[in-house]
């Protein structure tokens, strides 16, 4: 921990200890870079700690093949990423990539998804997307207990799921046993910048860099102006429900329903815009259970035991946004509401890029600039 008053200089900074801002620091450290990493921590609007904790591919980047193709990578990333955690730290992330389904409830809205996984497919071109539209008996195979109000399911092979806190206390032993620094408690108080040389005031120190990374998830709607880059990012709000320990009866997740490795069952998936209200209502935790049952009957007789929100971090179109700034070279931007799935590429692509110094052309449509936004003051 860094002694407060003290001037310290580093190869990097990273503004954010969740999981989009640990991941990047954890890489940039594997890439030799001494890295600090400022977490304000849990007084922060944490969507790490809400997170469903699906690895999730099939609904990812419709009209945005750039999208599918950075999740359909992280996706592929993951495997390396747990093993090397784990390596390192003992901790297991409760990776499991059996494939994944999204259930259909009702005629129409298989009809739809079908379609939906039409057009994905489509627009994947050469990358490929596998995916079945799977009904009846063989359905309830390969998820005993569907109720008879589920029409049918969509599936594709790279879907998974992981322990979000796991990963979260992961990335964060994995990057400080790398010899990265890691400062709790440390909001942003001020910033002074110039093109590779930044100094960032927090915690009671200032600290030094040449690269910085805004990965302060909602937070960086603030902090993005004083590096000269925009981040509009809105929250969402999502409930989550989560169920009493059952044996295990679940073998792949689903879009709303899926098993931890402890067994309790995690029910989700509401999408509220609410602004920082982190409140739950009767009418949302109606909406999952009803939803929940109505796929698998036998969950009306689990007890629910624990219920909360979290603010998913969304761009207007609901796409990450990646950038880096011209008026200040040597800070970047990170947001994604994806912190489980994009993990992988955060470690393993992105913080590799950082490193080099400059985002490479195929990160150029998450820019900010989509928006009509100009970067650069």
């Amino acid at each position: 921990m860094n002694r407060p008053g003290a001037q310290n200089s580093f190869d990097a900074i990273v503004i954010g200890g969740g999981l989009v801002g640990a991941a990047i620091a954890y890489g940039l450290q594997r890439e030799g870079l001494a890295t600090l990493l400022l977490d304000e921590g849990d007084i922060a609007f944490r969507a790490s700690r809400g997170n469903f904790g699906l690895v999730w591919v099939q609904s990812k980047g419709l009209g945005a093949p750039h999208y599918q193709r950075w999740t359909r990578g992280s996706a592929e990333e993951w495997p390396k990423l747990a093993q090397e955690l784990a390596a390192a730290t003992g901790i297991d992330t409760g990776l499991h990539q059996p494939g994944g389904v999204h259930i259909c409830l009702g005629e129409e809205e298989f009809e739809q998804r079908g379609d939906y996984m039409a057009r994905l497919q489509r627009e994947a071109g050469n990358l490929g997307l596998e995916y079945r539209m799977i009904r009846g008996a063989e359905a309830r195979d390969m998820l005993p207990g569907l109720g008879p109000d589920v029409a049918g399911l969509s599936w594709t092979p790279y879907d998974g799921h992981a322990s979000p806190l796991y990963l979260l206390r992961a990335l964060h032993a994995g990057f400080t046993g790398a010899g990265g620094t890691y400062q709790p408690n440390a909001r942003v108080a001020g910033a002074a910048c110039a093109p590779h040389d930044f100094r960032i005031d927090a915690a009671g120190a200032s600290f030094r860099a040449p690269r910085v990374v805004l990965a302060a998830g909602l937070g960086n709607a603030d902090l993005a102006p004083r590096f000269g880059l925009s981040t509009p990012v809105r929250p969402q709000r999502g409930q989550i429900l989560v169920t009493e320990r059952t044996q295990t009866v679940l073998p792949m997740p689903t879009t709303t329903v899926r098993q931890t490795d402890e067994g309790s069952l995690m029910l989700g998936d509401s999408k509220e815009e609410v602004g920082f209200d982190l409140g739950q209502t009767p009418e949302a935790m109606k909406m999952i259970a009803n939803r929940a049952v109505r796929s698998f009957p036998w969950i009306a007789g689990l007890n629910i035991v624990r219920a909360w929100s979290a603010l998913r971090v969304m761009a207007p179109d609901g796409l990450p946004i990646y950038d880096q700034s011209r008026r200040y070279p040597g800070a970047f931007t990170a947001n994604c509401h994806s912190g489980v799935t994009l993990a992988g590429t955060h470690a393993n692509r992105l913080a590799p890029m950082i490193a080099a110094g400059e985002l490479e052309p195929e990160m150029a449509p998450f820019s900010a600039e989509r928006f009509d936004v100009r970067t650069a003051a």
